[in-house]
């Protein structure tokens, strides 16, 4: 069964969490002591109705205030398809918890307060998502039965989103009118909304192309073929004397058995003879299975060596690096610091040659002169590593195309890139 990541941004009070605990009551997703409890906690703050935002809310700062703060992970699945949601937080003081829950997301909900259209922090989310490289984005236009269920208001949203969209090169946009308080168009279909004749939320959600699908669909295929080495298994008893595999996950294109590839970063080339996984063998891998390769050749590779397939074209390998950074730590950002770069199954230490602009994001504007950033912020800047590192454009591929940056002293994870050379 295909698993399905999405995520969900709004501005505050657009309905977020209340159309994820939708999503899962509609769904039947939830068991009934969390439903016994969420309608608990609704009548000790006088709701009259159950408050569905509950469900999602997990801190306890965000159930007093109303917010949400952390981002919120949750699991369903139906007949068709596993989901793992991000619920995001819409404050700008929690960009980092956004770029952190919607990373890793195939598709991202962007919801609009049906009253107020689109906003500063539309564009803001707008702008992460098309930044992550998120694939699909789903403008759900909240609050319907607010406006009596108009067409007009529909419309007008849709065409002013799409003038922000177009000047941020953002396609593959998808709108949905929904009441996410009464269910309108999330699960099933309103009969409030004759004039929208497109699937309900959950509906597109569970056919949307994800996966192998969706990268059969592009004009690139699923792309050239990278695969981090994150561990060598060597000989581990007398019966397989002479095995060695190299265990991880595939993160862009297929590899099969009997391929010319090549390890990055000393260029030596081998024949692939055999693709595993736990006790099986394989004759080929795509992402993002995780597999162990045997190679023809005794080649030493460790940890951190890139293998490519030999006829295709190949990933960069530099020392210096431009990126799109967003801070996640207290302790700013400082031109001339040194972190340590980690990027795939390698990492490097780094050091921060410059800092070429800080994107205001709710203006979409470049703010020029700037010499540190502080948490939350998000940049590009120029980075030199010690050892030449093996990647590609992260909108090539996320995996081999991003990193994180550690403080060398506290271990702390301190910001994310995109690398854009």
């Amino acid at each position: 069964m295909q698993l399905l990541r999405f995520s969900t941004a709004g501005s505050v009070d657009d309905g977020k969490s209340t159309l994820i605990g939708r999503l899962l009551y509609d769904s039947k997703s939830i068991f009934e002591d969390q439903l016994e409890a969420v309608e608990a906690a609704s009548k000790s703050r006088g709701n009259e109705e159950v408050n569905l935002a509950l469900l999602t809310d997990g801190l306890r700062a965000e159930r007093e205030q109303g917010i949400t703060i952390d981002v919120a992970y949750r699991y369903f699945a139906t007949p068709r398809r596993k989901f793992i949601i991000a619920d995001t937080p819409g404050h700008i003081q929690y960009t980092r918890n956004m770029v952190t829950g919607a990373s890793t997301a195939d598709l991202s909900i962007i919801l609009i307060d049906a009253r107020h259209g689109v906003l500063e922090q539309t564009v803001r989310h707008s702008y992460i998502s098309s930044l992550l490289g998120i694939q699909h984005i789903v403008v759900a236009v909240n609050k319907m039965d607010l406006v009596d269920f108009s067409e007009e208001v529909f419309d007008r949203i849709v065409a002013d989103y799409r003038d922000m969209a177009q000047a941020l090169h953002i396609g593959n946009v998808t709108f949905i009118p929904i009441s996410a308080r009464d269910g309108d168009n999330v699960v099933n279909r309103s009969e409030r909304m004759p004039w929208y004749t497109g699937a309900a939320l959950l509906e597109f959600l569970e056919t949307v192309p994800v996966g192998r699908d969706a990268c059969d669909e592009t004009a690139g295929g699923l792309g050239a073929f990278r695969f981090p080495v994150q561990y060598v298994i060597r000989p581990i008893s007398s019966r397989f004397p002479d095995f060695r595999g190299y265990a991880g996950r595939v993160a862009g294109g297929v590899v099969r058995v009997g391929d010319r590839v090549r390890v990055l970063p000393d260029g030596l080339e081998s024949e692939v003879t055999h693709i595993t996984q736990a006790a099986d063998e394989l004759t080929e891998a795509f992402p993002p299975e995780s597999v162990t390769i045997r190679l023809a050749d005794d080649i030493d590779i460790s940890r951190g060596d890139v293998i490519v397939r030999a006829d295709e074209p190949q990933p960069c390998q530099q020392q210096d690096l431009t990126l799109d950074v967003c801070w996640f730590n207290e302790n700013p950002l400082q031109i001339r610091s040194r972190y340590v770069v980690r990027q795939a199954a390698g990492e490097s230490l780094g050091i921060v040659r410059s800092i070429n602009f800080r994107r205001n994001v709710n203006t979409l504007e470049k703010e020029t002169g700037v010499t540190s950033l502080n948490m939350n912020d998000i940049a590009e800047i120029s980075v030199h590593t010690a050892q030449p590192l093996v990647f590609d454009e992260y909108r090539q591929n996320k995996i081999t195309g991003s990193v994180i940056f550690i403080d060398p002293d506290t271990n702390e994870t301190v910001g994310a890139g995109m690398i854009k050379n």
